[in-house]
């Protein structure tokens, strides 16, 4: 679903902002900016909105995000607060899940035990951020039995990117619940690119340099705009790549901030599997009980399709997406017919994959700050040379790694410039109507009880992104 981009501003006269990025944060900062009548415009480097969150319908002739899916803490998270699509439902996603024991299920005794595993892990990362920000590796309890591998997949690879050794407890510990979610079936993709309608986008439009010292310019590939204010809404690794310059250099703590919140790994092998021979039911999320790290994660029939999203992330999943789709989709086959068995595969027809690390614009996935670094998420929340404000999921403490996260910093920043700018001469309709007051966000990790889960349902309390 593509929005009804406005067309592109005029930029003979000096802009009040220009938002860089035209991702979830940056949607959300426009929407904001535009709605108190300020002359802005948002560009964006590739020739889409959505950032991360973009959906695929040419593919399998139905949708699928290529990036998140995940719609979490619906509640409160600003996106299910919006006034409803025409075309698009967005509904409760599956609150339970299935774990495989080679070629079976576990059972009810077995699931039980994971539980406790995950449990006894997530207590200890969030004993341990209270006196440390220490690497998540480092403190896993010892009596994990065999569960290990899989509770470590699940809280590091699956729910950050990054093996644990290289997620900090802090972070870990901080991230709010995230256990009910929501699903678009038009796929989340199209519902972020629905906010962006009316907008007053500049597409395939790269910004090259950001000058801020007296006045401030931004130097794109189609010239350069003068503005009062700049939201930079890039991913931290398109900031620590150098693709953007910066004049003068950012402050150090700033540089230090982005790589410390390097992007991890997290890509999609998606299989159209014909006839259901999984035998599972719409939206099911199953795990395995791994040995080691070359594991993966699926999501079954998305949306009732005939797609199977097998998920990999980490070091593992980022070494097999640089051998390739051909490595990546062998990969899934056999790790498909290893709990299945070897007749699964003669009913994958189309295929497809992601490798969001070789994207240009993106160069990665979800944040996640590595030991020692949390803080990194408050240095980017404050504005540069007041002139400069950053936003996205890294710069949020709770939400990183979520769409909402993002969304919620764009408005942030967005309200943060306003507030600098001060009133607007007149100020014109918004774009489209503001969320209604959300209620508190749910308490972080390390505030709430480790077993605070429904047990009944079989959904860990995991740190699971919008992926």
């Amino acid at each position: 679903m593509s929005p009804a981009i406005a067309a592109t501003p005029p930029t003979s006269g000096p802009l009040d902002v220009v938002i860089v990025g035209a991702g979830a944060a940056g949607i959300a900062a426009a929407r904001k900016i535009a709605a108190a009548g300020r002359r802005y415009v948002l560009v964006e480097a590739s020739n889409h909105v959505g950032g991360r969150c973009v959906t695929d319908t040419t593919t399998f002739g139905v949708p699928f995000d290529r990036g998140a899916h995940w719609i979490y803490t619906p509640d409160i998270n600003p996106l299910t607060k919006l006034p409803p699509r025409s075309g698009l439902n967005v509904y409760q996603a599956p609150t339970s899940q299935k774990i495989r024991i080679g070629r079976r299920f576990a059972r009810e005794g077995e699931q039980e035990d994971f539980l406790s595993a995950e449990v006894k892990a997530m207590r200890a990362i969030n004993d341990a951020a209270r006196k440390a920000d220490l690497p998540c590796e480092q403190v896993m309890p010892a009596d994990l039995g065999d569960w290990r591998a899989t509770v470590e997949f699940m809280l590091g690879p699956y729910g950050c990117g990054k093996d644990l050794a290289q997620v900090s407890t802090v972070d870990l510990a901080k991230g709010a619940e995230r256990t009910a979610a929501m699903f678009c079936r038009q796929g989340l993709g199209a519902l972020v690119a629905a906010m962006a309608e009316g907008l007053q986008v500049q597409l395939s439009t790269p910004v090259k340099s950001i000058d801020y010292r007296r006045s401030l310019t931004v130097e794109t590939a189609k010239g350069t705009l003068n503005a009062r204010a700049v939201i930079v809404t890039v991913s931290t690794d398109v900031i620590t790549s150098g693709k953007i310059q910066f004049s003068p250099d950012l402050p150090h703590r700033n540089i230090d901030a982005f790589a410390r919140l390097s992007l991890g790994s997290y890509d999609h092998i998606v299989l159209e599997l014909n006839g259901n021979p999984l035998g599972l039911e719409t939206d099911d999320l199953v795990f395995e009980k791994s040995s080691d790290t070359h594991t993966a994660a699926m999501l079954a029939n998305v949306s009732g399709t005939s797609l199977c999203m097998i998920d990999v992330a980490g070091t593992f999943g980022r070494d097999l997406a640089s051998k390739g789709d051909a490595a990546m989709v062998g990969f899934a086959s056999d790790w498909l017919a290893g709990l299945y068995g070897s007749d699964v595969k003669k009913s994958i027809r189309r295929t497809a994959t992601t490798r969001w690390a070789n994207d240009p614009w993106t160069l990665g996935a979800m944040s996640s700050s590595v030991p020692g670094g949390q803080v990194s998420r408050q240095i980017l929340m404050a504005p540069v040379g007041d002139a400069i404000w950053f936003a996205g999921e890294a710069a949020h403490e709770t939400l990183w790694g979520t769409v909402g996260g993002a969304w919620d910093s764009g408005e942030r920043a967005a309200n943060a410039v306003l507030a600098r700018l001060g009133p607007a001469a007149k100020a014109q309709p918004e774009a489209a109507a503001e969320p209604e007051p959300r209620r508190k966000a749910k308490s972080s990790r390390s505030e709430r009880a480790s077993d605070s889960r429904d047990q009944a349902s079989g959904m860990p309390s995991i740190m699971r992104n919008e992926r």
